[in-house]
């Protein structure tokens, strides 16, 4: 990126782009295969040595109803190799829980994929989805792990359905934050639901897994509260839970400003501060929100399990982490060990959330080319 393209993006000067007429999916158009195409079309400025699309394609909503996701696809330059080209789905992290928030809208998508050069270097496509309710009608369920699971699954499928991408079945997982969650349950859901695909591997740095704990943990921190506020918020609207039982009516307004904000850089971040200040002096009425239901019970659904021990793992966690705290990854660590997978634990000292997926993206996808090459997984189970 050039030095003036980055100062007009710090400055907030480029904006994402609107959500328009390609986003919204008629009745008529949603009916088909999870996966299958509704529209596409070239994505401007695509990484150096690749194409990309901007699509739209079919899913599967919360309920079992068809609906619509956005999401793009990032394909090298040259031909496929004997079998299809492998693909690695990227599982975003938090962009926001409104429409305009959809990663695709963004003026520097390609940036915000963790190690996309190195997979298109690679030879890998790139499917990325965008999740329900991001570019798409909303709102967006956020944190709920089977919504994002089957929305990274049939991105892979959409990559598969563009004849120019010349995808095969293979294909690994690899998310952060949000997206780490996202993985993970892409990992327990897509034996059942798409079974035609073959995971080769899950990759998730700083994954949301134990809900009610990191809620708890992140409520003594701006960020926390911050990203406390846009779960009540989307969730009051996806499971219509109560959220005027457990929220001080003042803390609404700034709770309705931050869920209408995105996410794209670290510039926004900060402006989120501002945004959350309002919650530092008045924001829960209850004690321990995740005792109460259905609060309880939805963190618990939207907790990942351990996966299918077949599945190879690759977790990255920063020890500077107020988000995500190391703790609650190592946990995650030991009870898939407990579970007999084998995983590859990368500890970053002096990391914080925000650049886990950076730093380790490079150790990520190398190890996702090992999964690729059928090489056994290593193991730090046991050390």
């Amino acid at each position: 990126m050039s030095l003036a393209a980055f100062c007009l993006f710090a400055a907030g000067v480029i904006p994402a782009l609107a959500q328009g007429r390609f986003y919204r999916a008629s009745d008529a158009e949603l009916p088909g295969p999870p996966g299958s195409i509704i529209r596409q079309e070239p994505f401007m400025g695509p990484p150096s040595g690749a194409s990309a699309y901007r699509v739209l394609y079919r899913s599967t909503g919360l309920d079992g109803q068809p609906i619509a996701v956005s999401g793009a696809i990032i394909v090298p330059f040259g031909p496929p190799p004997p079998g299809g080209r492998p693909i690695i789905a990227w599982a975003h992290p938090t962009s926001g829980v409104v429409p305009r928030c959809g990663p695709s809208m963004a003026m520097f998508l390609f940036q915000q994929i963790q190690g996309l050069r190195q997979m298109i270097e690679s030879g890998y496509a790139v499917a990325a989805t965008d999740y329900p309710g991001l570019g798409t009608p909303g709102p967006h369920p956020y944190l709920v792990g089977v919504s994002e699971a089957r929305a990274v699954l049939d991105s892979v499928r959409a990559a598969r359905a563009i004849p120019a991408v010349g995808a095969g079945n293979r294909f690994a997982v690899w998310g952060h934050s949000q997206g780490g969650q996202a993985s993970l349950f892409t990992g327990l859901i897509a034996k059942d639901y798409a079974p035609e695909l073959n995971l080769v591997g899950v990759a998730a740095a700083a994954p949301a897994t134990e809900l009610g704990t990191l809620t708890n943990d992140d409520l003594d921190s701006p960020a926390g509260k911050s990203l406390t506020a846009m779960t009540l918020w989307s969730w009051a609207r996806v499971f219509n839970a109560p959220i005027d039982q457990v929220v001080d009516p003042a803390a609404m307004p700034a709770i309705d400003r931050l869920a209408n904000e995105c996410i794209e850089s670290i510039f926004d971040l900060f402006a989120r501060k501002r945004g959350e200040k309002p919650l530092e002096r008045r924001f829960l009425t209850v004690s321990n929100l995740t005792e109460l239901e259905p609060w309880h019970g939805l963190m618990v659904r939207n907790t990942p399990g351990t996966l299918a021990p077949g599945i190879p793992i690759f977790l990255a966690q920063g020890t500077k982490d107020e988000i995500v705290k190391p703790q609650v990854t190592r946990d995650y660590l030991g009870r898939l060990c407990r579970a007999g997978s084998k995983v590859r634990m990368v500890i970053v000292p002096n990391v914080g959330h925000g650049f886990i997926a950076r730093d380790t993206a490079a150790a990520a996808v190398a190890w996702m080319t090992d999964r690729f090459a059928g090489k056994p997984p290593p193991s730090d189970c046991g050390t």
